[in-house]
């Protein structure tokens, strides 16, 4: 029998639904992501790409309500290992999407560091690894965004270890958590983006369970990772070959993520995110079905 994992509260996102930008045709319109996000079980959303759902907050208030919704989250990128010039067109856009995370009443925002690699055309953007001047730029500019966030908006950040980002391996993530302060910065760990880099979710969550703020959950195909390592092969293209897959056909295994997180006697989301971009518009109701039922066996 499952355990009962009532610290855990799942949820899902625009991304599962195959939508990685605000406006684009090849994405399922906003209505119809939220009916079927309701419609699969789920009670918890994220925000998604800023723009993609409506900004108004009267208007989302009333949109996600009835359909029984609730917003856990909203997001952004940044690139705040390049140092002071980076602030203030990053506080410009936490602005615009804190705001309206903390209007809908939700109490994080995701914070994803800025790919090296174009996520489209695979051009190398920035060097993968960064000097020690970057790294102490990225630990004290996030730092600050926690200190600045909470202050103005009453948010947590919780940053995103991503594939082709500067915070993505093993290594990368403890030098990261390390170096910063666990009452300013804490971590959404993804573990599909922490096993497609070689990360183990579990022990992570036992050695560092205090800077454990939010989950996503994914999983990669073991098989199509390792040919996507071997080749270099970018995240874009890696996604459109399949390599997040459906739960529970990849790795890790959540139901050990899951009881990892469980024991932490925390309240914790955990927000089903399957990367899939540009997918079909049938595509993604019934799978989000099955992960649905998928979790509740798990104990979620």
């Amino acid at each position: 029998m499952a355990v009962a994992l009532d610290r855990i509260r799942v949820g899902s996102a625009p991304d599962s639904w195959g939508v990685w930008f605000p406006d684009d045709p090849q994405q399922v319109p906003w209505q119809r992501f939220l009916d079927e996000v309701a419609e699969a079980g789920y009670s918890w959303i994220e925000l998604g790409p800023y723009g993609y759902l409506p900004t108004d907050p009267a208007r989302l208030r009333d949109e996600v309500k009835k359909r029984d919704l609730k917003v856990s989250a909203g997001t952004i990128f940044c690139g705040l290992h390049r140092g002071p010039s980076a602030w203030d067109a990053t506080w410009e856009q936490v602005g615009r999407v804190a705001a309206l995370t903390r209007d809908m009443g939700a109490k994080h925002l995701v914070v994803i560091p800025s790919f090296w690699r174009d996520d489209k055309t695979a051009e190398i953007l920035e060097a993968p690894e960064l000097t020690t001047e970057q790294w102490g730029h990225l630990t004290k500019g996030m730092e600050r965004l926690g200190r600045e966030v909470k202050d103005a908006y009453g948010l947590d950040i919780v940053v995103h270890p991503h594939a082709d980002t500067h915070i993505d391996t093993e290594e990368h993530v403890e030098r990261f958590l390390d170096s910063t302060d666990s009452g300013l910065v804490n971590l959404c760990l993804d573990t599909g983006h922490y096993a497609y880099c070689g990360g183990d979710s579990v022990k992570l969550i036992e050695t560092y369970g205090e800077r454990i703020g939010y989950l996503h959950l994914k999983q990669v195909d073991p098989e199509i990772l390792a040919d996507v390592v071997e080749n270099g092969v970018p995240f874009g293209p890696a996604v459109q070959r399949g390599v997040m897959c459906e739960p529970p056909a990849g790795v890790p295994d959540l139901g050990p993520v899951l009881t990892a997180a469980q024991e932490l006697g925390v309240d914790l989301f955990a927000i089903v995110e399957q990367d899939m971009y540009p997918c079909e518009p049938d595509k993604p109701l019934p799978i989000a079905v099955r992960t649905r039922r998928f979790l509740r066996s798990c104990g979620a």
